[in-house]
């Protein structure tokens, strides 16, 4: 199987074989989660930390289910109640962190790069969980693994971003994925919640939401992020789903076998018509947390693997 990542703290350094052989992987855990019982051994006799300096319930629920299911010790770190309130730096963390032995670290930070230089200081596998505005690697590949069980393929698609693209990590993680597996992008949203240089990523961008829906083969609608917000970027809620958000008479426009998907959680009748979020015709929300609990486990059993292999190799040469 091609993959040779050490960490997972994004996309961008992934090769597309790799990406498949994630996904391919991904299909098999699955079957696993569907069985009466779940369990495999990939990690057993290692030890994974969370550690979420920030909350997300679905994603630390879907990692913490991921490492039980495959055999490891799971502990997720308080860190509200941690050191770190306590004015402990990030490399004092690491350090503390290395004396513990874990073998695999997931962490989510508000801080974009604060993963990273996690990483470059622990003596383990490190997945990056959500960094600032930066990247949501596995976010991205559940979505990935979601439109391709969806349409069957997960190249030459019309895959449609709508809503906060300027403050979403996911985002920015999809349009990595999705242009690597040559894909047609298309972003669509008030400019001012546009990022600076958008039209020199290789994408086409719209602020009518009608204009850019039509023909989409996939409608991947963004949550309005207003924690990171610091001004009026919207006129109002109301006016907001008036113009972006998604409703049976913009989606009419996308494809007759257009799916929709949102990566939670939903501001329903703001970014998305509750009819249109349980459609279950047309509608892969539920698919996606399903899809993320299986790439979860891929992850963590391929950086395993990656592990003990260099494990293997710094013993074989001390042995030497």
């Amino acid at each position: 199987m091609t993959f040779r990542a050490r960490h997972l703290l994004g996309i961008d350094h992934l090769a597309p074989a790799e990406i498949v052989t994630l996904l391919d992987l991904a299909e098999r855990y699955v079957e696993v989660n569907r069985r009466t019982v779940k369990h495999a051994d990939a990690l057993e006799g290692m030890t994974q930390i969370n550690m979420f300096f920030e909350n997300s319930t679905r994603t630390q629920a879907s990692f913490e289910l991921a490492g039980k299911r495959l055999g490891a010790d799971v502990m997720n770190m308080s860190v509200a109640q941690s050191s770190v309130k306590k004015g402990e730096t990030l490399i004092d963390t690491a350090m503390t962190l290395n004396a513990m032995h874990p073998d695999l670290l997931v962490v989510r930070h508000p801080q974009s790069g604060a993963v990273n230089l996690l990483a470059s200081k622990v003596n383990c596998a490190v997945i990056n969980a959500g960094d600032g505005r930066h990247e949501h690697p596995t976010q991205a590949l559940l979505d990935a693994l979601t439109i391709r069980r969806a349409k069957g393929r997960l190249q030459r698609l019309t895959v449609a971003i709508c809503g906060d693209i300027a403050h979403s990590r996911v985002a920015r993680s999809n349009l990595i994925l999705l242009g690597k597996m040559e894909n047609r992008i298309r972003l669509i949203g008030p400019p001012t919640l546009m990022p600076s240089g958008v039209r020199d990523m290789g994408v086409e961008v719209f602020d009518d939401m009608r204009e850019g829906l039509r023909g989409a083969d996939v409608v991947m609608m963004l949550r309005l992020q207003k924690e990171r917000m610091d001004g009026g970027f919207i006129p109002s809620e109301r006016e907001y789903f008036h113009r972006w958000g998604l409703d049976a008479e913009k989606l009419a426009l996308a494809a007759p076998d257009a799916i929709v998907m949102h990566p939670g959680p939903m501001n329903r009748g703001v970014e998305i018509d509750g009819t249109i979020a349980d459609d279950i015709n047309r509608s892969v929300i539920q698919d996606q947390v399903e899809m993320g609990v299986a790439v979860r486990m891929a992850v963590l059993d391929l950086l395993a693997r990656n592990l003990r292999a260099e494990r293997g190799r710094v013993a074989a040469g001390v042995m030497a």
